[in-house]
């Protein structure tokens, strides 16, 4: 069986590249003979190896703008997309190529176009996972504005306008979230202040959540404090407000970003402070070995790992005290007679739905309750929040911790690139693919009417697969 790697040259701007089967195609056709041949599969899946002009496996290399060599580098960005897997996409920016090719940008032109890849991926079409390949390379800081989609005239936190290109308003509200947000002066600000830090990879965190900006970034202050031994305690942040605001999320995305073990404590099952150690992880890491929280810090002493407290609150406020030497000093004891371990470079995460009243009522009372909070308002809900918490946990519990971050209720851009990323990747795949763009819109403006500020992201979701039952033809 013979195949071919083409890329149809009467196509406009077409990135996209196919393997063909000929096998069926008499060469006297009237496509074979005018060389013009139209896709006919999915995209190219990244081939195993690079052969320079010769071949692909059994396939011929065209489509560049003139006839590959031996010496002509290995496109291996090119490869990572065109395989339409978001983590091949992160290991090629990660990794590299091995040395082969030397370091990979996400902002390398590639293609027969010489796009960027951020642009070679928004323009095509045959792309299924395309959002999540967009979010891994503005995640590895490709720059928005080289794919001519973004408006670059405004530099302020707020929300950008729309630039007026078809190219821009033909995009879904969550690609232009996306988009927005790797350009704005609170995000150059982050990039600066992380830029040596050794947590520098939690930047990528933004493109992972859907709001709480300013969370984001107050985490990120925090850490570039204990990046630079300001503090030599360990990092011990508390993730406070509504369900269903990212939370969760976003604390689990710190092993996974830093490429370190994590361990999930399911705080509603503990009535003393011996359950702590003796908890098993929840978490859904499926090579991850089964063991106690004594056994995680034990595997991991002196090394870089995080341990996730989910629903802090909902615990005996006893079962906190064997904590507080660990926050404190960096080391913990679990029984008399046992050894000390050194648990100082463990970040300690916990998640509580304390406050919620609270935050919902000072969002209420913004002049502007639609729009991001400022700088100030987000420092003044902090200090309101920190004496609630404090109140309900114990003071000395609270002044072992790093950080309070209060979660807000979203914003109307927000919601919508939350809905509209949920009707993208829902699983009733077959229902949406049946939509028109216009109805897809309509569906994720209409599931704006429902949104519940107390149940946040969660409320959209429901109201989205509520909309696309509606939308049955029984």
């Amino acid at each position: 069986m013979s195949s071919s790697f083409q890329i149809p040259p009467s196509q406009k701007r077409s990135s996209i590249y196919y393997i063909r089967n000929e096998t069926n195609e008499p060469r006297d056709s009237p496509s074979s003979s005018s060389g013009i041949h139209e896709p006919k599969s999915a995209p190219l899946a990244r081939p195993p190896t690079w052969e320079g002009k010769d071949s692909i496996k059994s396939g011929s290399v065209r489509s560049f703008s003139t006839s590959a060599s031996r010496s002509t580098p290995r496109p291996t960005l090119l490869f990572a997309i065109a395989s339409d897997d978001p983590k091949e996409v992160e290991r090629v920016l990660e990794h590299g190529n091995g040395g082969l090719t030397g370091p990979i940008d996400a902002n390398d032109t590639i293609g027969p176009q010489a796009q960027s890849a951020l642009e070679f991926t928004l323009e095509n079409e045959g792309l299924k996972h395309k959002l999540g390949i967009v979010k891994k390379l503005l995640g590895y800081g490709a720059d928005p504005s080289k794919a001519k989609l973004n408006d670059s005239t405004s530099n302020d936190d707020a929300e950008l306008d729309p630039a007026t290109s078809s190219s821009w308003n033909n995009i879904t509200s969550t690609f232009r979230y996306y988009l927005n947000r790797a350009d704005t002066a609170t995000t150059r600000r982050i990039d600066a202040l992380m830029k040596r830090s050794v947590f520098r990879p939690l930047v990528r965190m933004r493109f992972g959540i859907i709001g709480q900006d300013r969370a984001l970034e107050q985490l990120y202050r925090v850490l570039s404090i204990h990046s630079e031994k300001i503090s030599k305690s360990p990092v011990v942040v508390f993730l406070c407000g509504p369900s269903g605001h990212g939370k969760s999320m976003l604390a689990h995305q710190f092993g996974l970003l830093l490429e370190v073990p994590i361990h999930t404590v399911n705080m509603t099952t503990l009535r003393s402070a011996d359950d702590i150690w003796r908890s098993y992880s929840i978490s859904s890491d499926e090579d991850a070995t089964p063991c106690t929280l004594v056994e995680f810090l034990a595997n991991n002493e002196g090394k870089r790992c995080v341990v996730v407290l989910d629903e802090i609150e909902k615990t005996e406020s006893k079962a906190l005290w064997s904590l507080l030497v660990p926050w404190e000093l960096g080391r913990c004891t679990f029984e008399a007679n046992s050894r000390t371990i050194d648990v100082r470079n463990v970040i300690w995460v916990g998640t509580s739905n304390i406050g919620n009243a609270l935050i919902l009522d000072y969002h209420k009372s913004l002049q502007r309750p639609e729009e991001m909070l400022t700088r100030n308002e987000y420092v003044e809900l902090m200090g309101t929040l920190r004496p609630h918490v404090s109140d309900q946990l114990g003071a000395s519990v609270l002044s072992r911790v790093s950080a309070i971050l209060p979660f807000v209720p979203f914003t109307t851009a927000e919601k919508r690139a939350i809905a509209s990323e949920f009707l993208q990747e829902s699983a009733a795949e077959h229902l949406v693919q049946e939509l028109s763009r216009e109805q897809r819109e309509r569906v994720v403006e209409d599931s704006l009417e429902d949104f519940v500020p107390s149940e946040g992201a969660r409320s959209l979701y429901r109201a989205v697969s509520n909309l696309l039952i509606d939308s049955m033809d029984f």
